[in-house]
């Protein structure tokens, strides 16, 4: 079973459906012994950072979602959801966030189109992950106007380029992170999806 954490905050339902689609039970939840006895965890979210911490705290989400890491089992931040990953992020002011993974997140800067918001082509930085077997590089679905800069390069998985190199997928050990949103990104942003869910180690519902 794969836990989705419910926070308040999030594209839950078309996550959900997502792993569905992959032939996963989906359960979306708040219940931190669901969570705990999942197979595999992920970590949506829409909207901004600090509202996001806020809900997290406020739902014990955010001791939740450390707990989880901590397990060993693999847990996946999406969007909002990697950015609240990283230590902190500088959205409406300085914001603390589960640190998880060292690093910032920081606004787009420069007399270009900000959100960045389109189709933009993954370059795989770290090929011999597990996230990337069988795959090739290849465009997904990106709507942010701010980015995560992880402090170590061995945290950065893939990027993109919009004016500069961005973070596009990020892991360490069991946890990881996509500023895309797969379940929007075609064929490679579901196989992606594939990938990790394969990582929680339950076969494919027949």
């Amino acid at each position: 079973m794969i836990a989705i954490i419910d926070y308040g905050m999030g594209n839950l339902h078309s996550v959900s459906k997502a792993v569905e689609r992959l032939g996963y039970e989906a359960v979306i939840t708040a219940d931190p012994a669901v969570i705990a006895a999942a197979d595999g965890a992920i970590l949506p979210g829409v909207g901004a950072f600090g509202d996001a911490m806020d809900n997290l705290r406020e739902t014990g989400m955010d001791v939740v979602t450390k707990a989880y890491a901590a397990s060993g089992k693999p847990l996946l931040g999406i969007c909002l959801g990697m950015q609240l990953l990283f230590s902190q992020s500088e959205e409406h002011g300085i914001n603390e966030g589960l640190s998880l993974l060292p690093g910032k997140v920081i606004r787009f800067q420069g007399d270009y189109k900000i959100p960045h918001m389109g189709w933009n082509k993954l370059s795989f930085e770290q090929s011999e992950s597990p996230l990337f077997k069988g795959l090739e590089e290849g465009h997904v679905y990106f709507v942010h106007s701010f980015h995560a800069k992880p402090e170590q390069a061995s945290d950065l998985l893939a990027t993109t380029d919009y004016h500069q190199q961005v973070t596009a997928i990020v892991g360490r050990g069991n946890v990881y992170g996509m500023q895309f949103h797969p379940e929007k990104s075609g064929e490679l942003g579901m196989q992606l999806l594939g990938n990790f869910l394969a990582l929680a180690g339950v076969p494919v519902k027949s």
